[in-house]
């Protein structure tokens, strides 16, 4: 599985002492977003796979503040040079980092260990429960045909 086109996964910089910590997590001068929607947040429990969706017109950033989560992505956009490709990203309190979806890719993830995991995600569009942009795909479709079980290494 190689990189998705337009796919950014950004390493966060923690800042640590014996207070706790500080980390950054999303900055307007990254130019990530090309405006801002809505943030939001989820909690999803040990091996719950919330998969997949996508959207038209929306991009988001995905957060994962706590536990871990192997997110899936799918590239469906007509004209994309990596139409097809599948890409899996780990993240997560083991992995901290942002990763940038744009309209067009399907996503979604799977918990993994034994702890909840909160995501935030940060989109460019507000929801709009009257017209969503949101499809939604199986988390087992046989066209993308990702295999969610948990391999022993």
């Amino acid at each position: 599985m190689g990189q998705i086109k337009d796919i950014v996964v950004k390493r966060l910089v923690t800042h640590s002492d014996d207070r706790g910590f500080f980390r950054e997590v999303l900055r307007a001068d990254e130019g990530l977003l090309k405006q801002f929607g809505q943030t939001a947040i989820t909690k999803t429990y040990p091996g719950v796979i919330k998969a997949f969706h996508w959207h038209k017109k929306q991009d988001d950033v995905w957060y994962v503040a706590d536990g871990m989560v192997r997110i899936v992505l799918h590239d469906l956009r007509e004209n994309s040079p990596t139409k097809g490709q599948t890409q899996v990203i780990y993240a997560g309190e083991d992995q901290q980092l942002i990763v940038y979806i744009p309209s067009g890719v399907a996503h979604g993830y799977q918990v993994l260990g034994h702890k909840p995991a909160i995501l935030l995600y940060h989109v460019t569009q507000p929801y709009n429960p009257k017209d969503p942009d949101e499809e939604r795909i199986p988390y087992d479709d046989p066209t993308i045909g990702f295999d969610w079980s948990i391999k022993n290494r």
